[in-house]
């Protein structure tokens, strides 16, 4: 079935930079409009990024000019780039998949930013 598996999380300092990976299965990627979602600890999950299936993206106003998403359809995974990394960044991570009317989540991978 659809599968997406996160990975590129863990501890950095702020200023620095982090690259997350989505590798999808079980889905037609070249379709899907893929993006990353971040939940911190007592907060609501907000987007982050969007890529949709025509490469169009969307950024949240607090990562412009920080963050870069991007897909590689030959591998059907979706990467954050996430450079100046700030304490406010410290959240689980997640990946998303939209196909129609379905949304499919990833398990999240941990971003944790100290000053």
């Amino acid at each position: 079935q659809v599968q997406l598996v996160e990975s590129g999380g863990g501890l950095v300092q702020a200023g620095g930079s982090l690259m997350l990976s989505c590798v999808a299965s079980g889905i037609d990627f070249n379709s899907s409009n893929m993006g990353w979602y971040r939940q911190a600890p007592g907060k609501q999950r907000e987007m982050v990024a969007r890529i949709r299936s025509s490469g169009t993206t969307t950024y949240t106003v607090s990562v412009k000019g920080r963050f870069t998403i991007s897909r590689d359809n030959a591998k059907n995974t979706v990467y954050l780039q996430m450079n100046s990394l700030k304490p406010e960044d410290t959240a689980v991570y997640y990946c998303t998949a939209n196909i129609m009317y379905s949304e499919y989540w990833g398990q999240g991978t941990q971003v944790t930013v100290s000053s």
